[in-house]
């Protein structure tokens, strides 16, 4: 199990640090006018995957009595499922399918908001 938060562990920092280059590559893209593209849905795509199995390791780590530690935990909790939500939630209903340099703009501010929901998360479990 030690391993599993080792990853656990691992994998939150290259969630901020994934977050924090799409949000910003998100703005550039804004700032020129281009539209949402492929290529940005599949790296935001990835990301949502990254909290995905955060996720599970985090679950696997909560049943088997490894997360006692942490002295937050509830919140810890609150920011990993808001975490899962938030970009579904905003490109499913916000969006709606849209990808015009509005909706670039739109996942590139979502994205930098996840960059600092992912620090968030990783502070309350310190």
């Amino acid at each position: 199990m030690t391993t599993i938060l080792a990853i656990h562990s691992a994998l939150s920092n290259t969630a901020w640090l994934f977050f924090l280059i799409i949000g910003l590559w998100g703005l550039v893209r804004g700032i020129r006018g281009q539209a949402v593209n492929g290529n940005y849905l599949g790296a935001a795509f990835i990301g949502q995957m990254i909290f995905v199995i955060q996720a599970l390791l985090g679950f696997t780590l909560w049943v088997s009595g490894l997360s006692t530690g942490i002295q937050r935990s509830g919140m810890h909790l609150l920011y990993g499922v808001f975490a899962l939500v938030f970009l579904p939630f905003i490109y499913l209903s916000v969006l709606r399918g849209d990808d015009s340099n509005r909706a670039q703009w739109v996942l590139a501010f979502t994205t930098l908001f996840l960059f600092g929901i992912a620090l968030r998360a990783i502070t309350t479990a310190a």
